[in-house]
C-alpha cells in the first residue's frame, strides 16, 4: 500500500495520506468529496488511464484508508496536503480534478501555491465560491441547514449518511439512478471516515469562502455541474464560480444530481479526455 506523509499530528505522529496511481502520461490528480474516499473515482480511475494518462487518487485526512487524526480539517491545512502529493510524486504538468468539497482543495492550492506544477483544473459539483449564506452571499444556503446536518450527525451518523446519499444521487419514489447495492457501498466508504473528520469537513466547506481564492486562477478551468444537484445547487455554486473565473469553460448536465461522476460516468470520462487532452486554452467565458 502507498502512502505519503503530510506533516504531523498535536502529538508529533504522522498523518500518511493513503493514494492510488495508475497508468502512464501526464498526471491527473482526482480529488474526492464529502463523505467518501478516493474510491469513488472508480469508473475514472479504470478508465482514463487507457487513454495515456497517469491518475493518481488520495484519501483525504480522516477518510479511506488515510490517517485519521484529530485536527487539521480547515482548508488551508488540505491544501497543504494536496501540496504534499503533488510534491513528494514530484508531479508536473497536473489537471487536478476535485469533486464537491474537493473542488475547494483545488483552489485553495492554488491561491496558496500557484500553478508551477498545475497546467488544467476541473471543478465537479463543487462547493464553490461560497456556501453560506451571508449579508454578502444572499444565494447560499441558511446556517440553519449546515446546523441541521451537524445535529443529525451527531445523533445517528449512519441514518443521516443513508438518507444523504439518497439526496446526494437524486433517489425519490419515482426516480432510481443508482442501485440499491450502489448505496450500500457508498455508505460503507462512507462509514469508514473518522466521526471527527465527517463533522469538522462539514463546518469547513459549508463556511469557507472561496471567493478570492478563485480570482487568482489563471489556469484553464472546466466547470461541470448538473443542474438537479440538491446539494450543492447549481445557481450559486456552478454558475456563480464560472463567473468569477474568468478562463472558464462550463458544462451544465441537464437532470443531473450531485453524483454525476457516477450517474453519468462515461459522459464525465469523454468530457474530461476531451479538456484533458486540449492543447489550445480554454476560450474565456465559453
Amino acid at each position: 500500500m502507498s502512502y505519503i506523509q503530510a506533516g504531523t499530528g498535536r502529538n508529533g505522529e504522522p498523518v500518511n495520506l493513503f493514494y492510488q496511481d495508475w497508468g502512464t502520461g501526464n498526471p491527473v490528480v482526482l480529488i474526492h468529496g464529502w463523505p467518501l474516499s478516493h474510491e469513488m473515482w472508480e469508473y475514472q480511475l479504470t478508465e482514463l488511464p487507457q487513454h495515456g494518462l497517469r491518475c493518481i487518487a488520495y484519501d483525504r485526512r480522516g477518510f479511506g484508508k488515510s490517517s485519521k487524526p484529530w485536527e487539521g480539517y480547515d482548508y488551508d491545512t488540505l491544501a497543504d496536503d494536496l501540496k504534499a502529493v503533488l510534491d513528494e510524486l514530484d508531479l508536473r504538468n497536473v489537471t487536478l480534478v476535485g469533486f464537491s468539497m474537493g473542488g475547494g482543495e483545488v483552489v485553495r492550492y492554488l491561491s496558496r501555491y500557484g500553478s508551477e506544477r498545475v497546467s488544467k483544473i476541473v471543478l465537479i459539483s463543487a462547493v464553490t465560491p461560497y456556501l453560506l449564506k451571508t449579508d454578502d452571499n444572499p444565494d447560499g444556503v441558511d446556517q440553519s441547514v449546515f446546523d441541521d446536518m451537524l445535529e443529525k450527525m451527531q445523533a445517528d451518523r449512519a441514518d443521516f449518511l443513508a438518507s444523504f446519499g439518497k439526496q446526494f444521487y437524486g433517489v425519490s419514489m419515482l426516480n432510481h439512478p443508482v442501485s440499491d447495492s450502489h448505496l450500500k457501498w457508498d455508505q460503507t466508504l462512507a462509514l469508514l471516515g473518522s466521526p471527527r473528520a465527517t463533522i469538522e469537513c462539514a463546518k469547513s466547506f459549508s463556511s469557507t469562502d472561496f471567493r478570492a481564492d478563485l480570482a487568482k486562477i489563471t489556469v484553464p478551468t472546466l466547470i461541470i455541474h448538473g443542474d438537479a444537484d440538491q446539494t450543492v445547487p447549481f445557481e450559486s455554486s456552478g454558475q456563480k464560480t464560472h463567473e468569477l473565473i474568468p478562463q472558464s469553460q462550463l458544462l451544465v448536465y441537464e437532470g443531473e444530481p450531485h453524483g454525476l461522476f457516477f450517474t453519468q460516468k462515461d459522459e464525465l470520462n469523454e468530457d474530461l479526455l476531451t479538456f484533458i487532452s486540449a492543447t489550445m486554452p480554454v476560450t474565456e467565458n465559453v
